[in-house]
């Protein structure tokens, strides 16, 4: 039985997969230069995720506006476990959170047709006092996952489910950071 609140992410043992989903602007800016860059905002705050599912929700597919594109992004261990350590709840005391330079949220993950499970995924969000430190020190890599995206999404519309299954990233149990 899965834990109800268990971070399952993509990961190997130097890096972890978030997922984002950005404007075509924002994602072809970052693509081309390596790294996050302009028209990326470092003024406010980044959600990331390292669900798949719960970000095709939340994108609906990459067919939200503003939301047409889907990267992977590669980010240290240290650095995705230093975000962790400096985490509030999005449901903690208001002053607290207001301080904080991360928040952390878990929000019920998704079946691959976007219903709803009995468990919880993790979502981080990187302050503006952060996101600096994030972009230029823990990420690793960036990787477009639009046309996969779109590839699962049609097999999943087209009924082949099983198809649609063996294309997803795979996501295990990420341990407690020591």
């Amino acid at each position: 039985m899965t834990p109800l609140f268990q971070i399952r992410a993509d990961h190997d043992r130097e890096t972890i997969v978030m997922y984002q989903a950005f404007s075509p602007a924002i994602a072809d800016a970052a693509l081309r230069a390596g790294r996050f860059v302009p028209p990326f905002s470092f003024h406010r705050m980044t959600w990331i995720k390292p669900s798949f599912l719960w970000l095709m929700h939340r994108s609906n597919w990459a067919r939200k506006a503003g939301q047409q594109r889907v990267l992977a992004v590669r980010m240290s261990r240290r650095g995705w476990d230093e975000a962790l350590s400096k985490a509030v709840p999005t449901t903690s005391d208001p002053v607290a959170l207001a301080r904080a330079t991360v928040h952390v949220q878990w929000d019920p993950e998704r079946s691959l047709r976007g219903a709803a499970l009995n468990h919880y995924s993790i979502q981080v969000g990187i302050s503006r006092h952060l996101i600096r430190t994030f972009t230029d020190e823990w990420v690793v890599g960036l990787t477009d996952v639009t046309p996969r995206t779109h590839k699962i999404s049609a097999l999943l519309q087209a009924g082949r489910h099983t198809e649609a299954r063996r294309l997803l990233p795979p996501e295990r149990e990420y341990p407690k950071p020591a």
